[in-house]
């Protein structure tokens, strides 16, 4: 098992430098195929067939792993460091092969999407080698048996997210949100990796399985220590407050990678980290009260700033945050089979919400909402995909988000009403108070995105169609998992519907959807985040912490950086010019009796000669 799980990432791996390599040569030699055809844009080929071979991996080891329950581990190699070993090896459990099959799903989907939505782009090569080696890097954290090596699949993916979120550099505005995206991810890397080497020489191995089981053996400031600094990483990758400000920014990518992005690595692999060292943040309180409340205010925050978004792709990228922040809830009270069921229906209806709207976009032209209106008659496969992700996001019965959200949400209750037993009093209560304000704010904003794009009058003078045949069909292939996944949580106890948390969340998204409904009904032209009056501007800055941050951190840095190159010129520089400057003068003095002249030479000896002959005589 451990060795076709060691093949699961390879493939990829291999279709990254191949599509560095041979993409352009390829492409060369297909020229020649019928027009229209996916065969003519040759690193298709590289790019779509690895994965495939990857899906396929991964679906015998998630289903060996089902007929055959329990955790599998296997070394490559152990590296002797001194202290600490490093265990190369990997780890397959249930957690690690649904999300592995989960990743080659999606991957698979933006390949194939990926062919037609870039089929003119001049660096398509690239552009799918490091959506390989990006799926490669998740894959390798997902199966990964040690931190260290889940930590080098997690660096990964930072390069990984910033070639692909600055694809087009040649705009000022894509390069900058690749710059953003990398460094705010960086900061909160910092302490992953101060957290990885704390929890390592605490627990004497790096080993992931031996950790989890002797977290409670820890010491309680070792362990708390360990968990807070891992969750400046989670928040970074995850985009949960306040590191959350680089993922709507993101967007400037092209959109299939925004679909990967958000539905099956970088993002969701905060998340996964946080439910694979599960024993470690149960060891912690204090780590899963902070993690609470960082939920609480990324889901609500991020829910309201959706609302009142202009551009259908933003609203997509705040929708992740704050479904994210529903997967964290759900792991602050220690609901973790709640959360990471959530992690996998919100991977399939966020992957057909963002192809979706790539298919709307390539339609459109443009990512504004007021340039779209009425393209359900046009886009018939289009709309009724996206109908189906919107009502998994906003959970609509019996669509995969309602099982998966109703699961988190009766986990909170319970720990609020019972007392948890990992979470005190207090933040299950918020938890569970800000999972029903999100429910209401996500029904809300999914309305009004679904009204906007395909109910009223067009508002443009494009030509509505759905985009070719493999763009709609992709989408058309995801909106299936997206709603029949959901049943497959029936098995298990802890995630069937509750009858009392089901009424009251159904409730809830009727007020959202009704209310957002009510207003557009009154002037289909005009948006419905009108009603919010003069909080809209405040939602759609998204509370203004880009500007705090730039007012508080960007510029005080950006003055002290002009300061240090001021000194560095005025001072230091003019020091070391200084110098140079008065050994060039002292050389020109010296110069003058080195001009190359051999008589000067032979006058300046037999004058030296005759002066110490000279003083012979005279002091002898």
């Amino acid at each position: 098992m451990i060795w076709l799980a060691s093949l699961v990432a390879l493939p990829p791996f291999l279709a990254a430098f191949a599509g560095m390599l041979f993409g352009p040569s390829l492409t060369r030699v297909l020229r020649g195929a019928p027009a229209g055809s996916p065969l003519r844009n040759g690193p298709a080929l590289i790019a779509c067939a690895p994965v495939a071979v990857s899906l396929v991996l991964s679906a015998v080891v998630a289903f060996a792993v089902w007929r055959d329950p329990g955790e599998r581990t296997g070394a490559l190699t152990l590296v002797e460091t001194g202290s600490v070993p490093i265990r190369v090896g990997l780890q397959v459990d249930g957690l690690a092969a649904v999300v592995g099959l989960m990743v080659c799903c999606v991957a698979l989907a933006v390949q194939v999407f990926s062919v037609a939505y870039m089929s003119a782009d001049r660096r398509y090569s690239s552009y799918a080698a490091f959506i390989s080696l990006f799926t490669s890097a998740m894959l390798l954290v997902v199966y990964s048996g040690d931190l260290l090596v889940l930590y080098a699949g997690w660096e990964v993916m930072g390069i990984c997210s910033y070639f692909l979120i600055g694809h087009h550099w040649e705009e000022r505005a894509n390069s900058r949100a690749a710059v953003k995206a990398f460094l705010v991810t960086r900061l909160g890397d910092v302490g992953f990796l101060i957290g990885v080497i704390v929890l390592g020489a605490g627990a004497g191995t790096f080993q992931i399985d031996r950790i989890v089981r002797t977290a409670g053996d820890l010491p309680q400031s070792t362990a708390t220590a360990a968990a807070l600094l891992l969750l400046a990483g989670v928040a970074g990758k995850s985009a949960q407050f306040p590191l959350h400000t680089w993922l709507p920014d993101a967007m400037a990518g092209p959109t299939p990678i925004s679909a990967l992005i958000h539905a099956a690595t970088m993002v969701a692999a905060g998340i996964y980290v946080v439910a694979r060292l599960d024993g470690v943040f149960l060891a912690a309180p204090t780590a899963l009260a902070v993690l609470g409340v960082l939920a609480v205010v990324s889901m609500v925050g991020s829910a309201c700033a959706a609302l009142a978004q202009d551009d259908l792709k933003r609203v997509l990228a705040y929708s992740t945050i704050s479904q994210l922040a529903v997967m964290a809830a759900g792991l602050a009270v220690g609901a973790k089979s709640a959360a990471v069921f959530h992690l996998l229906t919100h991977a399939a209806f966020k992957a057909l919400l963002f192809l979706a709207a790539g298919c709307v976009i390539v339609t459109a032209g443009s990512n504004m909402l007021a340039h779209y209106g009425g393209l359900r008659r046009g886009m018939p496969l289009t709309f009724w995909s996206m109908t189906v992700g919107f009502a998994a996001l906003a959970g609509v019965p019996p669509f995969s988000g309602w099982f998966s959200k109703d699961a988190v949400i009766e986990a909170a209750q319970h720990a609020a009403l019972h007392g948890g037993e990992v979470t005190s009093g207090g933040i299950a209560w918020l938890v569970y108070l800000g999972l029903l304000v999100t429910v209401v704010l996500t029904a809300a904003y999914a309305m009004r995105a679904w009204l906007m794009t395909f109910f009223g009058e067009h508002r443009g003078t494009y030509e509505v169609r759905d985009p070719g045949r493999v763009m709609p069909w992709t989408v058309a292939a995801l909106a299936v998992p997206a709603a029949i996944l959901g049943f497959f949580g029936l098995g298990a106890t802890e995630l069937r519907p509750q009858l009392g948390a089901s009424l009251l969340s159904v409730l809830l998204l009727a007020v959202g959807a009704g209310g957002a409904f009510l207003v557009w009904n009154r002037d289909p032209a005009l948006d419905p985040a009108r009603a919010l009056g003069p909080v809209r501007t405040v939602f759609a800055r998204a509370f203004f912490v880009d500007e705090l941050y730039a007012a508080v951190i960007v510029r005080p840095v950006q003055t002290l950086a002009r300061h240090v190159v001021q000194f560095d010129q005025r001072g230091v520089d003019a020091a070391v010019i200084g110098t140079g400057r008065g050994a060039r003068r002292l050389g020109g003095l010296v110069r003058f009796v080195q001009n190359g002249n051999p008589q000067t030479y032979l006058t300046g000896l037999l004058a030296g000669v005759a002066a110490i002959a000279a003083a012979v005589v005279i002091f002898q």
